[in-house]
Formats: C-alpha cells, structure tokens, sequence
C-alpha cells in the first residue's frame, strides 16, 4: 500500500518530543493507525480491538501495563 503524507506529520513529531503522551482522534479508517506507525516505526504497536488482547488486558491490566514498555501505540 502506497503512503500518503499528511500535513499533520511534522507538528505530530513536534508534539511527541513535548510531552509524555498524545492522543490522535478522527474518523475510522482516516489513516491514523498508519501514520502513526510510519512516523515512530520502533514503537511497539497493541491492537487493542483484538479479542485476544481484550481477554489479556481484562485479565491482567496491571501486567499488561508493565509489559507494554514505552514508547508504545495503543490502537
């Protein structure tokens, strides 16, 4: 799949050196996912609508959190 560069990439980059933590909203399928994971590939990436992620993090939440080692992407 070809990627398309958004204008939002450099002021996302800017954000994520100030702070701890970001949050990007929009519409389903607008590209946030893919964004994201082109802009900070070595981050390790959870899909947090899978079933099987669902059953762990209900589980465990604690020791989901602690395995899930920063910088992270929770989708």
């Amino acid at each position: 799949m070809r990627y398309i560069k958004r204008s939002i990439e450099s002021e996302i980059k800017d954000a994520a050196r100030a702070f701890p933590a970001l949050l990007l909203t929009g519409p389903r399928r607008a590209g946030k996912t893919t964004l994201l994971r082109k802009l900070f590939p070595k981050y390790s990436y959870f899909l947090l609508e899978d079933p099987d992620m669902i059953a762990r993090v209900k589980s465990d939440p604690r020791s989901f959190i602690e395995e899930a080692e920063p910088p992270v992407i929770l989708d």
